[in-house]
């Protein structure tokens, strides 16, 4: 794969907003004369540098030049079109590379006007541990760097759990540390009430856990069957040999398997490792759902709602879907869809997920059967899953034009940022910011600012809002002047009362900031929820009625600032717990601090060490000894 930056003729100048479309198809023409007619990727860019677009093709020629003709395309690509000021390539071997680079890239970058999965969240699995010689059986969730095997992915925490408390009934694994296993004397409560065979004390042979390890494995790769058999042999031999207790534990073991299984909606039958994917499109928006089957077992389902739907089929929705979703995951040998794909898509989709996964995987889309009843089973919950949330968005758009509406503002606020402090007397101060849009809150747009300044007296609200709004709107000036990036709010909320106001107030006037609603939130005189009041420039204070929708609105609002404000400062004050003097000396990382502590007992001591006792400790030489000892005695 090659990457190669098409150098176009002189850029058009500004243009008016009428001509825009002829200019952004100009922009394209000109890239057009040197585009290559190999397979590949193309961006399209805006003047700020950000990409508007991300796609594949065949032929990179033939498929650009489609944007040369604006009138033909939709008006999501018009505008798209319009905004081009640049184009970026890149040439890739084959059509099958180029749609797994497209699906990485959309992923990367969020093109504004891609179809795009908006999936923040990482999978939880199973994981059945091979760097100890007792494995241990545990949830899992990110990299997977830890040697041994993965199985899943499971939709949520909760169903991971709960097969994994079931799996711990039926194969008596570890789930301890191999720190907590390596410092047992006696067996723990896990092994008192069955979950466990206690390998730590050695109530189990090696022999008999790695058998138990085998038959984990064995069920959770598919082959649950014969497990359950070899255990009701067993069991009849326990019970025929008059090992009643024995029997017993078997008989266990299989109920908790039986209990795994029994986790179905819908009972697969010969399915063992599909992902089930259905999509149901109403009101401008479209949701799917993916259900996960492993093993012949049911873990879990998860909805998704993707932007930029409204003028796309379920076939274009459901095959930009499946790129991106499996980008980062590995897919399963079946993808079962609510409907069917083009040839041409399909065709290049399940090469692409094969060669990902490294075996075939089909796609398809049953008429009849019992896939095709899972298949409508997760259509249903589509379909009753956008109808909640077309429920809930009508009801929070309401709320949003109530808003406007309280604080005067010219239209419903699209984005409104909330702030709030958190300290205990000055130390470890951080601010917060969250974001609240038409779809609810934005995660991913919340960030915290760590108080950098050192004249403010401890405790300074007013100097730590100071300094938290003065960073966020003077960066937002220096990398969105022209506000064309979503990234300016309609409306500002403080959490604070006059004062906080008066700040906030003066910040924006050093920055010349004068058209953004700025509104305080305070408490009332006894600090109790529901006598609240709002305070805006050169405006008397008032309150809302305590049953008002907007009062507890706004609330929610306050309350979610304050909840990562104290969850950003509780997560700075452990981390300085934690710290040392060590940490300051470059060089020292994680293993050499934990062996200096170890060998010292504490930092202190470690700085009264001498240079001989510094040389002494296993993985620090002669020249870091004498770097550690020079720090705490800079004057010897």
């Amino acid at each position: 794969m090659s990457s190669e930056q098409v150098t176009p003729g002189a850029e058009p100048a500004a243009l008016s907003e009428a001509a825009g479309f002829h200019a952004g198809a100009k922009v394209i023409e000109d890239y057009l004369r040197t585009m290559p007619g190999a397979p590949g990727v193309y961006r399209m860019v805006n003047k700020a540098g950000d990409a508007l677009y991300v796609g594949k093709a065949k032929s990179l020629k033939k498929r650009v030049a489609a944007y040369t003709r604006p009138e033909r395309l939709p008006l999501r690509l018009q505008r798209m079109v319009a905004q081009t000021a640049s184009m970026e390539v890149i040439t890739t071997h084959t059509e099958v590379e180029a749609l797994l680079l497209e699906s990485n890239l959309i992923k990367k970058l969020a093109p504004r006007y891609n179809i795009l999965l908006r999936d923040d969240k990482s999978f939880p699995y199973i994981l059945i541990t091979g760097d100890h010689p007792w494995p241990q059986i545990v949830k899992h969730r990110g990299a997977r760097s830890r040697k041994g095997e993965y199985f899943g992915p499971f939709a949520s925490a909760g169903a991971v759990n709960q097969t994994l408390s079931h799996l711990q009934r039926a194969f008596l694994l570890r789930s301890c540390s191999d720190n907590v296993f390596a410092t047992r004397s006696r067996p723990c409560l896990l092994h008192q009430i069955k979950r466990c065979s206690a390998p730590c004390v050695q109530r189990v042979s090696p022999e008999t856990y790695q058998q138990l390890v085998a038959q984990a494995r064995a069920f959770l790769s598919g082959r649950s069957q014969d497990v359950q058999h070899d255990l009701a042999l067993q069991m009849e031999q326990a019970s025929q040999t008059l090992a009643y207790e024995e029997a017993a534990v078997y008989r266990d073991r299989i109920r908790a398997l039986a209990r795994i299984q029994a986790r179905q909606d819908i009972n697969p039958l010969d399915v063992d490792e599909a992902d089930v994917v259905a999509l149901h499109q109403a009101g401008g928006q479209a949701c799917i759902q993916v259900f996960f089957f492993r093993s012949g077992c049911n873990f879990g389902n998860r909805a998704f709602f993707p932007a930029q739907t409204q003028d796309q089929s379920a076939e274009d929705i459901l095959a930009a879907f499946l790129g991106q979703f499996y980008a980062d995951k590995t897919p399963p040998r079946e993808v079962l869809l609510s409907h069917p794909l083009a040839a041409e898509d399909a065709d290049l989709l399940g090469q692409a997920l094969s060669l990902k996964a490294g075996r075939k995987v089909s796609l398809a889309t049953p008429k009849r059967g019992d896939r095709h009843k899972m298949v409508e089973h997760a259509s249903d919950n589509a379909r009753e899953a956008l109808g909640r949330r077309l429920a809930e968005s009508s009801a929070h758009r309401k709320l949003l034009d109530g808003l406007g509406l309280l604080f005067g503002l010219d239209r419903p606020p699209e984005r409104i940022e909330v702030y709030d402090n958190s300290h205990i007397q000055g130390t470890n101060a951080v601010g917060a910011m969250i974001v609240a849009g038409a779809n609810g809150f934005l995660k991913n747009e919340y960030r915290k600012f760590n108080i950098r300044s050192t004249e403010l007296a401890p405790g300074d609200d007013y100097g730590m809002m100071r300094e938290v709004l003065t960073r966020r709107f003077r960066r937002a000036q220096r990398e969105d002047p022209d506000r064309e990036r979503g990234a300016w709010p309609e409306l500002v909320l403080i959490d604070g009362g006059p004062g906080q106001l008066k700040v906030a107030c003066e910040v924006f006037a050093e920055l010349g900031i004068d058209d953004l609603e700025l509104v305080a939130i305070s408490k009332g005189p006894d600090r109790n929820a529901g006598h609240e009041r709002f305070h805006l420039p050169d405006k008397p204070s008032f309150s809302l009625p305590p049953n008002d929708p907007i009062l507890y609105f706004l609330q929610r609002l306050r309350d979610e600032a304050h909840r990562f404000a104290i969850g950003s400062h509780r997560a700075r004050r452990s981390k300085a717990i934690g710290a040392t003097p060590l940490d300051d000396i470059a060089g020292i990382g994680a293993a050499r601090k934990k062996a200096l502590l170890h060998h010292f007992g504490s930092a202190r001591a470690v700085a009264a060490a001498g240079l001989a006792d510094l040389e002494g400790v296993t993985g620090i030489s002669r020249t870091m000894a004498k770097k550690i000892y020079e720090h705490f005695h800079p004057g010897d």
